[in-house]
């Protein structure tokens, strides 16, 4: 809902454009490399002009963000596990977000690893100190707190017409994928299950020059 707006926008889903954003400069202190993320679309009536962007930590978040929302939308994936869980430390019943439940899930891994001759008693130490430094639990308290207040928040300002929108719909209602779309979106999935460790930036541009003269999947 941009600024000056009493109701939302509904934008298709392909006409979404969405990039990556990497500055360098000099100052005082050196050096520096800003990221960023942002998306953009055309107002289906107006034709009015409308983007978002917001500063990243870095590169690999930035392109995180994007592939995220785009796994979402293309595949219907709903779970941290389904997006980004290397570590499976996200049980079968847990919340899909990096909470206490995460931490204790990979100290009752750990221990399982040691007891299996797996992990020595020097990285099982390792782990002890390492997780005392940065406040035991502390950090995943933090991040269900800040997941609480989200939910707080977002129960008081989701506009009535946006959660409308959101209710699901039959399937002969859901808007369809266009032909491109899907055969990009096959090509990825491809790409990605052939080298699951290659760069997903990577794939995007193998996968637009091969269907140069198509709209792109990444804009």
């Amino acid at each position: 809902m941009p600024t000056g707006h009493r109701e939302p926008i509904f934008v298709p889903w392909e006409e979404l454009v969405a990039w990556v954003t990497e500055a360098q400069g000099v100052t005082e202190y050196g050096v520096q490399r800003q990221y960023g993320f942002g998306v953009g679309f055309l107002h289906p009536q107006t034709g009015e002009k409308y983007t978002l962007e917001f500063q990243t930590y870095g590169l690999p978040q930035a392109i995180s963000n994007w592939e995220a929302i785009r796994a979402y939308m293309e595949y219907e994936v709903h779970t941290l596990k389904e997006i980004q869980d290397p570590l499976e430390l996200q049980g079968p019943d847990d919340p899909p977000w990096e909470g206490v439940h995460v931490f204790r899930n990979a100290r009752k891994r750990l221990h399982e690893e040691y007891r299996d001759g797996k992990r020595g008693v020097l990285y099982l130490t390792g782990w002890y100190l390492y997780h005392l430094m940065t406040f035991w639990t502390l950090p995943n308290r933090l991040v269900e707190w800040e997941v609480r207040k989200i939910k707080r928040m977002s129960r008081k300002t989701l506009p009535r017409a946006m959660a409308e929108w959101s209710e699901p719909l039959s399937e002969d209602q859901r808007a369809k994928p266009s032909e491109e779309l899907k055969r990009q979106s096959k090509r990825v999935l491809e790409l990605q299950k052939a080298d699951p460790q290659r760069p997903i930036t990577e794939v995007f541009v193998q996968v637009g020059e091969e269907f140069s003269g198509e709209p792109s999947m990444t804009a």
